[in-house]
């Protein structure tokens, strides 16, 4: 301090103390020394800047470490308070929910597959699947026949061409038959044996039975066997194979040689409706 109460500036370059040279020595070797001294304090203050920078630098890195290892902890105390039947469901709705997006989302793979599996324009080089030809429908009853007594003629004449009957034979099968039983399949009343079978009515001309009126007793066949339609056909026809020219006479004469009728004209008639039946069952040409 000084004498006037006032404080020395210890950065204040002094005033000389002589004017000598050696009191120049000295100032200048004061001089020297105090701006030593403030540039150490200058490199002392930027030091503990920098230590200070750094502490607060530390302190912050720890404050966030210590927070995120709290958010950590409270993380794992609210799932360790969960029951284990939450964490099931919420795991199965996890599941449910990236199936549900499988479902729904199909890969670009997955498409272009099912695209190349089914074709949206058709391969018309694949050969055309072959369609079975309709049955051909029975045909319409003619010559005033009615519908059991076409099936008649049809079984008749479906028979012959199995066997290979000439066309002029199924004709002389249906005329007979149009003469003794009015090509009704018949049982017999005198063999009530004959009425267990199917049957279209019942005559009484001795043991007479089906569509030709032959006889078990004449050696035609048993009952059960003349009653159908079919096996009947085929002992008249095979009867009328056996008669030598039978195909140059007349139908009446054909006819009577195999049945050995007491009215053997009668076949005559019915010459003309049995070849329309016919007609009509078998078209000409086939």
């Amino acid at each position: 301090m000084r004498d006037d109460g006032t404080l020395d500036d210890p950065y204040a370059p002094s005033r000389p103390t002589a004017d000598t040279e050696d009191g120049i020595s000295t100032e200048r070797t004061t001089t020297a020394s105090r701006l030593r001294a403030y540039a150490r304090d200058l490199t002392g203050r930027r030091r503990a800047q920098m230590a200070l920078a750094t502490g607060v630098v530390c302190c912050l890195g720890l404050t966030a470490v210590v927070q995120v290892r709290d958010e950590n902890a409270d993380a794992a105390t609210r799932s360790g308070s969960l029951s284990s039947s939450e964490l099931a469901q919420r795991a199965e709705q996890q599941r449910a929910s990236r199936s549900l997006d499988r479902t729904a989302a199909p890969s670009a793979s997955a498409a272009a597959q099912s695209a190349a599996a089914s074709p949206a324009d058709p391969d018309t080089s694949a050969p055309a699947r072959k369609v079975a030809p309709a049955r051909p429908t029975d045909p319409a009853p003619v010559a005033g026949l009615d519908e059991d007594q076409m099936e008649n003629a049809e079984a008749i004449v479906r028979t012959g061409r199995k066997m290979g009957v000439p066309r002029r034979g199924l004709v002389i099968a249906v005329a007979t038959a149009m003469q003794e039983s009015n090509l009704y399949n018949v049982a017999s009343g005198v063999l009530p044996e004959s009425q267990d079978y199917p049957h279209q009515g019942v005559g009484w001309d001795h043991d007479s039975v089906g569509l030709f009126q032959q006889r078990s007793s004449s050696g035609w066949g048993p009952v059960e066997r003349l009653m159908d339609p079919e096996f009947a056909t085929r002992q008249f026809l095979s009867a009328l194979e056996q008669v030598p020219g039978w195909q140059r006479m007349r139908l009446t004469d054909a006819a009577q040689a195999v049945q050995v009728s007491a009215y053997p004209e009668h076949y005559q008639q019915h010459e003309w409706r049995a070849t329309r039946v016919v007609d009509a069952i078998v078209p000409a040409g086939r």
